[in-house]
């Protein structure tokens, strides 16, 4: 009984890891979006409103995958320094998610250009990487 309980949970935490890092790539393409329409009041507006209600979707994507990832963490010992590495990683992410959710409620004029929102789109992915190969290699 007590490997299907882990594995569930495993299997759990990362779906929702997964929703939350589809949201930390797709909210600052609103952000692009929003910068390229520029001052369209209808399409700036609903762009607004998608990317508000994706942040908040982001927010409890999160929340659920900390607290299924902390009970693995408490429950099954996931000992090791690795676990830092990723954590430390893991709270870049989310730092760079809160800074886009605020960017988002900015004023579009204030909004960085275009090249430096599509350059910040990228950087996610090569700490997705790092935190993938962490959890992967226990290099640590």
């Amino acid at each position: 009984m007590e490997p299907t309980l882990y594995l569930i949970t495993k299997s759990l935490h990362l779906l929702f890891v997964m929703a939350w890092v589809a949201c930390v790539f797709y909210l600052p393409r609103f952000l692009i979006n929003m910068k390229e329409v520029g001052d369209v009041p209808f399409i700036n507006g609903r762009l607004l409103l998608m990317g508000k209600r994706l942040y908040r979707f982001g927010h409890i994507m999160f929340g659920i995958a900390f607290v299924l990832g902390l009970y693995l963490w408490l429950r099954y010992n996931l000992g090791g320094f690795w676990i830092y590495g990723k954590l430390f990683f893991v709270s870049l992410m989310l730092a760079y998610f809160v800074l886009c959710g605020r960017m988002l409620k900015s004023d579009v004029a204030a909004l960085p250009s275009t090249k430096v929102l599509r350059m910040m789109n990228e950087l996610p992915i090569l700490v997705v990487l790092i935190i993938i190969y962490l959890v992967l290699a226990k290099p640590f």
